[in-house]
């Protein structure tokens, strides 16, 4: 899982990814290709 300052590059990695917010946190989450996975901040 990367840790970027902004997930705008990373959700448009791949055609799956999906921004979700948990626990106050930003992640993008890819069931397809699971090393797109990113965390802002």
């Amino acid at each position: 899982m990367k840790v970027v300052s902004s997930l705008k590059s990373a959700k448009t990695r791949h055609k799956d990814c999906k921004i979700v917010r948990r626990r106050g946190r930003v992640y993008v989450i890819c069931k397809s290709n699971p090393k797109f996975k990113a965390r802002q901040g």
